[in-house]
């Protein structure tokens, strides 16, 4: 039995990451899975895993008030290197871009046990754009024994940067996997939750999604700008905002956009009501990288507010437009879309980032590389 390692810290990572563990877990003579919860973000990682009916075995509790990206890193990595001090661990699986993925990567790496990437290949190949995501990705694919890419063009990106091709595995993304988790019965508890809080879910949904680092500052201002401008003019439309807790974001909505009826202010949500949000909005505008993957599922236009994308599959294919923190770019698309009744304004192509199967595809390579020669 191999004993492997999760480790995650932030909500999308417990999204993305839930699906391999829960499958893993069906195969428990050959794997012992243990799963390390940094606490990048305390409340919604925990939230998240309660979801899927996970409990983390390890928490490590690394983030403080303030800190810096050095000292957020010095305190994830020094924590893990206890843990694998602790623990014999066979492998390590992380996903994604974040700094509990680099040090996950890097704590294995130091003691020489292989690390397996989930969502490995995707880039922007601007260092600053997003911030630190990508070279924090970057430097992961150098060290991960196991990649597995969610498309055909993040394996490319691989390729180009002289990875080995036997390290490379073209898998779907497993973001996908977590949707069809959902059944009806929580669709309607979602669908309870908004009604208790007296906010209207009809065709003239938008929800809107805003964290990212490098969106901090005067971008912010800008996109504030564009949405209070779209809430004068479409009042007829519920605007729906799960605020980030980080100041940076929560103070600046707050100041600006409580004021308006028409737009709600929330908590960030489960996972769940974050789902069904998606699946009944007329418009999304985002920052967020799992939504941009998630959106397509549903045909919802999408607006990604930043000026680099990793996930190109889904601007190629027309599902997504990158349109930055650009005022006038916000403002002009949303209104194509807004002018226009939800049922004209739906999209047809297919989701480019999977099929449901990825989770099972990890496994069986996982299961190759140890058990089959």
């Amino acid at each position: 039995m191999k004993n492997i390692l999760v480790v995650f810290g932030t909500r999308p990572e417990v999204i993305k990451l839930a699906p391999v563990i829960l499958e893993l877990r069906k195969h428990h003579l050959e794997y012992n899975v243990i799963i390390c919860n940094t606490e990048q973000q305390k409340e919604l990682s925990n939230q998240t895993l309660d979801y899927f009916g996970l409990k983390a075995d390890i928490n490590l509790d690394c983030m403080r008030e303030n800190q810096s990206l050095a000292e957020i890193q010095t305190r994830i990595l020094t924590a893990l290197d206890k843990v694998f001090s602790d623990h014999n661990i066979d492998a390590t699986i992380v996903q994604g871009d974040t700094m509990t993925v680099l040090c996950g990567t890097l704590a294995s790496y130091y003691r020489k046990i292989p690390a397996f990437h989930v969502e490995a290949g995707l880039r922007s190949y601007d260092i600053y754009e997003p911030f630190p995501e990508e070279v924090m990705r970057q430097m992961t694919s150098r060290v991960a024994e196991l990649n597995f890419a969610p498309t055909e063009k993040n394996k490319q990106a691989l390729l180009r940067e002289n990875i080995s091709p036997d390290k490379i595995f073209v898998t779907g993304n497993t973001v996908i996997d977590a949707l069809f988790c959902l059944s009806e019965d929580i669709m309607e508890k979602s669908a309870e939750y908004f009604l208790s809080k007296d906010i209207k879910i009809d065709d003239n949904l938008v929800l809107i999604t805003v964290h990212r680092r490098e969106n901090h500052g005067v971008r912010i201002d800008r996109i504030i700008d564009a949405i209070e401008y779209l809430a004068k003019e479409y009042s007829n439309h519920t605007f729906i905002i799960p605020v980030h807790p980080n100041p940076n974001v929560h103070d600046k909505i707050y100041s600006r956009l409580s004021k308006y009826e028409q737009i709600k202010l929330l908590a960030p949500l489960d996972y769940p009501y974050l789902v069904y949000l998606m699946k009944n909005a007329k418009l999304i505008l985002t920052d967020s990288g799992g939504i941009q993957e998630e959106a397509p599922s549903f045909g919802c236009p999408t607006l990604v507010m930043r000026y680099e994308t990793e996930r190109q599959e889904g601007i190629e294919a027309g599902v997504s437009i990158l349109v930055g923190a650009d005022y006038d770019k916000i403002v002009d698309y949303s209104e194509e879309v807004l002018s226009k009744s939800k049922e004209d304004s739906r999209l047809k192509a297919h989701n480019p980032y999977g099929n449901g199967k990825s989770s099972q595809m990890i496994e069986r390579i996982i299961h190759n590389y140890f058990f089959i020669s």
